[in-house]
């Protein structure tokens, strides 16, 4: 059908949404294209797109197709489906949660939902303790406040695998938006016979429960004079965060007020990701005002968490491989020395997260688990312990987008267990009269400086995907051989599943996924990692270089993206 049409066939059925049906008629020829000239896709990140009318964006249509693909594929699947339901702060966000629940409904398939906004990993735990077969988490993380999206969880906690939601995609493409494919019940009247159902307080206190058993020194906040200024960038965390917080101690937390109470307009930080200084400008301003020792930014949706500490000159923002690098040694060392480490400890990590945390874990003797890009391959390391009934090895999992998790109770990055364990590490190094600043420099002191930075080439036009695609080629072709006058020791590349060192020619297969990564590891322990973004005209490219300081390492940084720029313009 062409575009004309389909925008024809909205303006006569999409009545049930005065909002769309204004905004369709006020559509010029630009806009028509942009809404319709294609279907948001459906990956195993669910859906996301910005809010408005269209197919090619966020609506209660768009949602409701999604949610029957997805009843379709849960009914093929399984006896008596269920699925759990939440929504963060985002325009609309209860809304479509509303009409997924509808949507389910009407397909005979339960559907538990939360009265109100949740982080992200509380859905993780509701799945797995509600024993759920799917959930559905309404967010767009930390997009601008035009976006919203869909995320959808398996039966395990997971983001849906890929698997799976090619499966659920094939679904949604079989359904029409008008046509009569997709089921819809009154909501209240699914909340009378039970097909829909609240989401109980005590569940939150349960999930509560799981975090709090994650402490390692328990009670060292207590009395501990920790001052914490906290924002949760207008998002989910507000409750559940100062709650774990209040549960260990911490007396003293101030709470951004701008930044308090959910706001889906994000109108202090247009773009609410706690990576960007800028997002954290406000909570950074009241710090200075408190002196607080900590600074505390969820995101929207409250699965990652961001940092910035006091110093002898002001604020210092800590990466998320600083933050991450800081954890693992913290539960490292505490429960080693505490006797409470497991044997033969587990910790997991992403493909292009800091080589900083396996000098850690050699020092710890603790296992280092690599796995692509993505905090789904992280959970999937943990059902592959528990499945062995092993799941206490699994201490610690992160990736350097500052997603952070302890304990097994969730599969997903949760920044309510993370900011719980920040503030008690904070607790513990200043009873030993440690700043964070200062514990982060003795670990680069131990270790030598280890510098992350992420630089993308982007690849604008039609003929942007060949090009991309020739400069993977070249780089699988002619690999770099050395970098700042170190040597590339071993090339990993994981769309061939295969590690060669570069020294013995020994290789051995990469037993994951295959994701179009390449990966070159240095003689003084650096890094080289390239990969195409798989959702713009982009290839990323994560340089790990190491010095005997800072301005050491970011020298040689800037050589690596200055050498790997080469192959950017072949």
């Amino acid at each position: 059908m062409e575009i004309k049409e389909i925008y024809k066939s909205w303006l006569e059925n999409a009545g049930e949404d005065q909002d769309l049906i204004e905004e369709l008629k006020a559509m010029n020829d630009d806009e028509i294209y942009e809404s319709f000239y294609r279907e948001l896709k459906f990956g195993t990140a669910g859906l996301r797109g910005i809010i408005g009318a269209g197919t090619n964006r966020m609506n209660i249509y768009t949602v409701r197709k999604a949610t029957q693909g997805l009843a379709n594929f849960l009914n093929k699947k399984y006896d008596a489906p269920s699925v759990a339901i939440s929504f963060d702060s985002r325009i609309k966000g209860f809304l479509f949660a509303k009409e997924a629940a509808r949507v389910l409904a009407a397909n005979g398939v339960k559907a538990y939902i939360s009265t109100e906004l949740q982080p992200t990993p509380v859905v993780s735990y509701a799945v797995r303790e509600l024993k759920a077969s799917a959930g559905i988490m309404v967010t767009a993380s930390h997009n601008p406040a035009k976006y919203n999206g869909y995320k959808c969880y398996g039966s395990d906690g997971c983001q849906m695998t890929d698997v799976n939601a090619g499966a659920v995609y094939d679904e949604i493409q079989q359904v029409d938006y008008f046509n009569g494919d997709i089921k819809l019940v009154d909501f209240e009247k699914s909340l009378e016979n039970g097909l829909i159902e609240w989401i109980g307080d005590d569940l939150y206190e349960t999930y509560l429960d799981r975090v709090e058993e994650q402490t390692i020194n328990k009670d060292i906040c207590r009395g501990s004079d920790l001052k914490v200024v906290y924002t949760p960038l207008n998002g989910a965390g507000n409750k559940l965060v100062r709650k774990i917080l209040g549960r260990i101690g911490v007396e003293n937390v101030v709470v951004v007020p701008e930044q308090e109470n959910p706001d889906g307009n994000f109108t202090t930080c247009p773009y609410p990701n706690p990576e960007i200084k800028e997002a954290l400008a406000v909570g950074l301003k009241l710090c200075e005002k408190e002196q607080a020792d900590l600074l505390l930014a969820t995101d929207p949706d409250s699965d990652r968490v961001g940092i910035a500490v006091k110093t002898a000159d002001g604020y210092r923002l800590m990466t998320g491989n600083e933050t991450g690098i800081m954890l693992l040694n913290y539960i490292l060392s505490c429960r080693k020395a505490a006797g409470t480490l497991p044997e033969n400890p587990v910790a997991v990590k992403t493909v292009v997260t800091s080589k900083l945390v396996d000098r850690v874990c050699e020092k710890y003797g603790c296992e280092l688990r690599v796995v692509l890009t993505g905090f789904k391959y992280i959970g999937e390391q943990i059902l592959l312990l528990e499945q062995k009934n092993e799941e206490n090895r699994y201490v610690f999992g992160f990736e350097e987008s500052y997603g952070y998790l302890a304990g097994s109770y969730v599969r997903d990055k949760d920044a309510v267990v993370a900011s719980m364990l920040i503030c008690e590490m904070a607790a513990y190094y200043r009873q030993q009269g440690k700043s964070l600043d200062e514990v982060m420099t003795s670990i680069y002191k131990e270790y030598g400086h280890y510098l992350n930075r992420t630089e993308s080439f982007e690849f604008d036009g039609a003929a942007g995907m060949q090009k991309m695609s020739s400069i993977m080629d070249q780089l699988r072709s002619e690999p770099p051989v050395s970098v700042y006058g170190s040597k590339v020791t071993e090339l990993a590349d994981y769309l061939n599943s295969y590690c060669r060192d570069i020294q013995s020619g020994e290789t051995y297969e990469i037993k994951l996924p295959k994701s179009n990564v390449l990966s070159y590891s240095l003689d003084d322990g650096g890094a080289v990692i390239v990969r195409p973004s798989g959702t713009e005209p982009k290839i990323k490219i994560y340089a790990t270089s190491v010095g005997t300081s800072n301005e050491d390492a970011a020298q040689k940084a800037d050589i690596i993206f200055a050498y790997m720029t080469g192959y950017m313009r072949i």
